[in-house]
């Protein structure tokens, strides 16, 4: 399958709820998402022969200390383990221009560690009581320039 990547528009909000089960009972999260959109900083993949429906998306700004920072990478339980993280996270790289890049995720979200580590992700910290028993790890890539 062909996956596509755009920068998202606010049409997509009620789309990107839709596939970030999270969201859909948090609106936290919903706020995060519809301020990511309306900054352009998230951005949408798609099957590329059905562009109107996003099966994923991911969030890109420079909120860690001045740093870029994938904020989130949400991909719908249906399209999991298809290339659309692996994607989503290539065109953040290439959108953020930068030297380095940092993102962070849960100790529990083993997915998440281990797409991370064969994208070439090293370890770069710890934060704890975020979420309580799942300390937070941030991660850091060093890109080509």
């Amino acid at each position: 399958m062909s996956w596509q990547i755009r920068k998202a528009v606010p049409s997509d909000f009620r789309w990107l709820v839709h596939v970030d089960a999270f969201a859909e009972n948090d609106h936290g999260r919903r706020r995060q998402i519809a301020k990511a959109i309306s900054k352009g900083e998230c951005w949408v993949a798609s099957d590329a022969d059905d562009t109107a429906a996003p099966v994923g998306y991911g969030c890109l700004d420079k909120s860690f200390f001045g740093e870029w920072f994938v904020s989130l990478v949400v991909v719908s339980d249906a399209h999991r383990r298809r290339g659309v993280g692996r994607k989503i996270i290539a065109h953040l790289e290439q959108c953020s221009a930068a030297e380095k890049i940092f993102t962070s995720t849960n100790m529990s979200n083993t997915p998440m560690r281990e797409l991370l580590a064969q994208l070439g992700y090293q370890s770069s910290g710890v934060v704890e009581n975020l979420d309580p028993g799942d300390p937070e790890l941030i991660f850091m890539k060093i890109l080509q320039q």
